[in-house]
């Protein structure tokens, strides 16, 4: 199969380019957070989502505006450049890369586990199930974007479906007039980490603009737009939760809540729209992710290697294979779980470069917008704010990635001093 460096075509409009950014965020964690937090704030859990979505949209709108600047691929990589430098942007890149790497493998052990309820063979071979369905993911993305995009607008609704019946089954056989409490402060405090969590992957997007159509357009309102949604949708689905108040002995809370109203089939429907919000979660990433590299690549923080274009299919053949054959051998690797705990703080740190980015970019130009410096400061803030509850043991892995990606970055600045950098993405 021949290669090529020429830059992958836009083929992906404002549509597809909503997949990502929902399916960055709609994971595992929607089928966990209802029972989580009804356990901790009790009827107040609905609105703890929405002050979650609304202590999130800055950071939405920060990356929006940033957007509306570059059409390249590579988002927080050409964004810490711009503003600090090519070893700021690749830090920002590369701990995302890092993170969601690992991070890949971790979900489809997760998807495998849920798909084991309805195949219990599947926890015989859990392993080999997990490099299938990462292999399957690859050869998606091998075959082109508008091959990706079509499996991630299947795979979005399968699981979005199941949880929008639920919504509308608790209006009739719920209690839609749900008690309303206070929690004391101590117990919003504790939460509020996994209401911020449950937005992060929204920026996914940024990392595929080179193959977005009017992507300075399309997408800044994707990504504000799909988390105002994705907002709506997480309100809706733990309300629906409380109203129908399922046994609190069922693991999986969802699962419970649907069977409790639908019957066995309902708790079926959950399982299975929970395994695909976790496969939809992985393409996506790994649909995006290798756009990254292949933006430091064209960067020059990466080797040209990562830049081969598949002449035929359009897509960075070399960036999706080496994504693709890391995230199987960590899925392979019994003890890679740990890796995941830093998996948050690497991509916080990707959030404050990019919310740092934006007032010196806007500085520099002499139009420093006093909107766009509030939304950048709040997220800064709020970011630092969740940083300082990290353990050490995260810390200690947060080292190491970055220690790593220091040596690969000085690697590649040797491999690359004598190809000229690509143009200004703007």
């Amino acid at each position: 199969m021949d290669g090529t460096f020429k830059a992958p075509p836009r083929t992906v409009g404002f549509l597809g380019s909503a997949l990502f950014p929902v399916n960055g965020m709609v994971g595992a964690g929607i089928f966990a957070l209802p029972a989580v937090l009804a356990a901790a704030v009790g009827s107040f859990a609905p609105w703890m989502l929405l002050i979650g979505g609304l202590l999130f949209m800055p950071l939405a709108l920060v990356y929006a505006w940033l957007a509306a600047r570059f059409e390249h691929s590579g988002g927080p990589v050409l964004y810490g450049e711009a503003a600090f430098g090519r070893f700021v942007g690749f830090q920002a890149g590369w701990g995302r890369y890092a993170s969601n790497i690992v991070t890949a493998a971790a979900n489809t052990h997760v998807m495998v586990t849920y798909l084991a309820a309805l195949f219990p063979w599947l926890e015989q071979v859990q392993g080999l199930a997990v490099a299938v369905l990462l292999a399957l993911f690859v050869a998606i993305n091998l075959a082109g974007m508008r091959s990706a995009v079509g499996t991630l607008g299947v795979m979005t609704a399968i699981k979005i479906g199941p949880l929008l019946l639920l919504v509308i089954a608790a209006l009739f056989a719920g209690d839609p007039a749900i008690s309303f409490a206070l929690p004391q402060f101590g117990q919003v405090e504790s939460v509020i980490l996994l209401t911020f969590y449950a937005f992060m992957g929204f920026e996914n997007l940024t990392e595929t603009a080179g193959e977005v159509k009017d992507a300075k357009r399309n997408i800044p309102r994707a990504l504000v737009s799909m988390v105002a949604a994705v907002s709506v949708l997480y309100v809706l689905v733990i309300w629906a939760y409380l109203a129908i108040a399922p046994s609190a002995a069922d693991d999986n809370a969802l699962a419970g809540a649907a069977r409790a109203v639908m019957g066995d089939w309902g708790a079926v429907m959950i399982v299975i729209a929970a395994a695909f919000s976790i496969g939809a979660n992985n393409l996506g990433s790994g649909t995006s992710l290798p756009r990254l590299t292949y933006g430091m690549a064209e960067r020059g923080m990466l080797p040209r290697w990562f830049m081969m274009v598949d002449e035929r299919r359009g897509t960075p053949r070399n960036s999706i294979l080496f994504y693709g054959v890391f995230a199987i051998l960590f899925g392979l690797w019994e003890g890679f779980e740990v890796l995941a705990v830093a998996g948050t703080m690497v991509r916080l740190v990707t959030y404050l470069i990019c919310c740092a980015a934006l007032p010196v970019l806007e500085r520099r130009e002499g139009a420093l917008n006093p909107l766009h410096l509030a939304a950048s400061l709040f997220a800064i803030v709020v970011s630092i704010w969740v940083a300082t509850h990290a353990d050490m043991r995260a810390l200690a892995i947060f080292a190491a990635i970055v220690a790593g990606g220091t040596l690969l970055y000085f690697v590649a600045a040797r491999e690359t001093a004598a190809v000229p950098r690509a143009p200004d993405p703007r």
